[in-house]
């Protein structure tokens, strides 16, 4: 009984709080309340009850717990919806205001708080349908019951019927096709440009084919779109549907793509070498700055419709491709080729073929041609304006302008006059050609004319030719006879003067070595006269010291002699004692076996045999070669002088002996003594000048 109790308590507390609404919702998930019944009425057209009808009710449930009776109010739970980083959503709005008919997504609500308040939504003006303001990465309590919320993953909505549901699947998929879910992002390092084409706002005038750039001021707050990012605002500026004139360029735009496309193209590059010119399809009808003199078109100022007379240099540009094009001008020089199979770098001359000519003597050669051309970049406008590209000005203007130029050349020439006279030919039309070619805003450089060549109509030319040649070759055969006789000529110049240096060298070796052996001659005879001075100079200090050993001996002598009785008896005695060591060395018999008188001298003295010796002695060695003594006269006086004075000491010896052979003879007086010493010194003398003699 107690356990009946106690259930019948259970379920009668679940009934009433079923009855009171007791409802808990998770943090993570939000209540959206449908009413079951009102006082108000139900709804007619609305799905949103603002004014408490039956129905859907604009605000929501946040996590926690609720009361609301399931008699009156139903209460569905759904996620929050949350977008992940650096992706967009969409919202399709199931209730408001219907959309005009030139007006393709909802206008943008402040009030709204990003779709998450419905009466600010509702009470402000608030569209059906697809919206212009797209979500950003976050979490957000979204009114399910109102807003259909689109992701890259998920469609989040509340009980939609199977058509509704239809028409957002197909919604999603187009956006999805135009990646409408990421934001844009254009690479620097591709070089791409964005063409937006925007899908909503008041469509284009007439005479426009791209709406021009508007709200592009960041300085106008009220304006400024920030590159189709603010819808709105671009509205508010006055921007059109359609292709825009304004790109995007690097960086990333949150775009809602069901309001804007975008079209990535490559950045427009004019190398160098080249100057663009800009033909406008778009903007506003400028003043034609040509001239009235000019009757080719209209040359206007940046940014207006036509040809702009300011050129871009070269760089890399974000241009629209769809409001205009920019022709490429080379600014370096242009080389045409009238030459079959052959093209100069910029491919203009892809038509062009030798030119056929008819010269004065009837026949037909093909000429080739090469012309240099060159356009001032200040002029390339007005080269475009009148011919549209550089292309359709060769095809139409300057072959045939060039070919006539050179058929009339060519039948004022023979066929030899045009070979032989190329280069004044050349001159000449380079300097007629030139005014022509200015008359098209073309510099002409230079005309360059080829061998003409035999055409399908005359074979004859090879004849001409062959014969042309053949001449050449003998005349060249001459001239090179001609050379090869100054050759020879040279040559032997060459070996004559070539003999002539080689004997040239002999004869400079032998007077080098004259040279050599003259100044080897001198430095002998340096050396000599060195030798001579330094035995001179030998000479004397021996001399000198001799003297002074003479004189010493001189004394010595004297005061012996002055002992031993006289200078006379001293030289006697000093030639005996050399003539007894004489003998003794020699071993010599003195005494002979037979004595031979040698009769007498003077005063009838006998000589004895040691006398006689000592005189022949004297006398073989003063006389035996007298062509020493010839060469110098003072020298044989002293020798005789010496011979004297020895013979005179002879005879004073043999009479001091005669008179007292025992009584030793008195020395003589001093100025005696004096007279001995010339004597010695001349002896001496004699004696050095035998030494040097031998």
């Amino acid at each position: 009984m107690v356990f009946f109790y106690i259930a019948i308590g259970v379920i009668g507390l679940a009934v009433l709080l079923y009855l009171v609404g007791f409802r808990v919702i998770p943090n993570d998930k939000l209540g959206i309340v449908e009413k079951r019944w009102s006082f108000n009425g139900s709804l007619k057209s609305e799905i949103i009850a603002l004014n408490k009808e039956a129905g859907f009710q604009p605000y929501v449930l946040r996590g926690g717990i609720h009361f609301l009776t399931p008699i009156m109010f139903k209460v569905h739970i759904v996620p929050l919806v949350t977008i992940p980083q650096g992706e967009i959503a969409y919202v399709f709005a199931r209730d408001g205001e219907p959309l005009p008919g030139t007006q393709t997504l909802g206008r943008v609500i402040e009030q709204a708080d990003h779709f998450q308040n419905v009466v600010g939504f509702l009470k402000n003006g608030g569209q059906k349908g697809i919206q212009r303001t797209i979500i950003r990465e976050g979490t957000y309590a979204f009114n399910l019951a109102q807003f259909v919320i689109i992701t890259k993953t998920k469609i989040f909505a509340l009980s939609l019927e199977r058509g509704e549901r239809l028409t957002i699947e197909q919604m999603s998929d187009k956006i999805h096709d135009r990646n409408g879910f990421d934001p844009i992002i254009i690479k620097g390092v591709d070089d791409l440009v964005g063409i937006v084409t925007v899908h909503d706002g008041p469509s284009l005038p007439q005479e426009h084919i791209v709406a021009m750039t508007v709200g592009d001021d960041r300085n106008d707050s009220d304006n400024y779109h920030n590159n189709f990012q603010d819808i709105e605002k671009f509205l508010h500026a006055g921007g059109f549907r359609g292709r825009q004139y304004q790109v995007l360029s690097e960086g990333t735009y949150f775009i809602n793509r069901m309001f804007a496309t975008v079209e990535l193209i490559p950045k427009t590059i004019i190398p160098v070498g080249f100057a663009g010119v800009v033909i406008s399809y778009t903007g506003e009808k400028g003043i034609d700055s040509s001239g009235d003199d000019y009757k080719h078109g209209e040359l206007v100022d940046k940014g207006y419709r036509g040809v702009w007379r300011e050129t871009l240099s070269p760089g890399k540009y974000a241009f629209n491709t769809y409001a205009g094009t920019i022709v490429q001008v080379p600014t370096t020089n242009i080389i045409l080729k009238w030459i079959s199979n052959e093209e100069g770098d910029h491919l203009y001359d892809s038509n062009l073929k030798e030119v056929s000519l008819i010269t004065k003597d009837a026949f037909e050669p093909s000429l080739p041609l090469s012309v240099v051309l060159h356009i001032d970049y200040r002029k390339a406008p007005y080269v475009i304006q009148r011919f549209g590209d550089i292309k359709m000005l060769v095809d139409q203007t300057l072959d045939p302008m060039v070919s006539a130029y050179f058929k009339n050349i060519g039948q004022s020439k023979t066929l030899i006059e045009l070979l032989q006279e190329r280069s004044e030919i050349q001159d000449l039309a380079a300097d007629q050609m030139k005014e022509k070619f200015l008359r098209y805003n073309i510099d002409l450089e230079e005309v360059l004319i080829g061998t003409p060549s035999s055409s399908k109509h005359d074979n004859k030319i090879e004849i001409i030719l062959s014969q042309l040649r053949d001449r050449q070759v003998a005349l060249e055969q001459i001239e090179t006879y001609s050379q090869q006789e100054k050759a020879a000529i040279k040559e032997r110049e060459l070996n004559e003067a070539i003999s002539k240096a080689e004997q040239q060298r002999n004869l400079t070796q032998s007077e080098i070595n004259i040279k050599i052996q003259d100044n080897a001659g001198r430095a002998e005879y340096q050396k000599s006269l060195h030798q001579a001075e330094k035995i001179k100079a030998l000479g004397i200090a021996e001399a000198d010291r001799e003297a002074k050993l003479g004189i010493g001996k001189a004394v010595a002598i004297s005061e012996q002699v002055k002992a031993y009785g006289g200078p006379k008896y001293q030289v006697l005695q000093d030639i005996v004692a050399n003539y007894t060591k004489a003998i003794e060395s020699g071993k010599i018999q003195i005494v002979p076996n037979t004595l031979v008188t040698m009769g007498s001298g003077e005063n009838g003295a006998k000589i004895n045999p040691l006398e006689a010796f000592i005189t022949l002695l004297l006398s073989k060695e003063l006389d035996s070669d007298k062509s020493i003594f010839n060469k110098d006269e003072s020298l044989n006086k002293t020798l005789e002088q010496f011979k004297k004075d020895l013979f005179e000491i002879k005879e004073n010896q043999t009479v001091e002996k005669d008179s007292d052979n025992t009584k030793k003879s008195t020395p003589k007086s001093a100025e005696e003594s004096k007279d001995i010493e010339p004597v010695m010194e001349r002896t001496e003398e004699k004696a050095e000048v035998l030494e040097q003699t031998e």
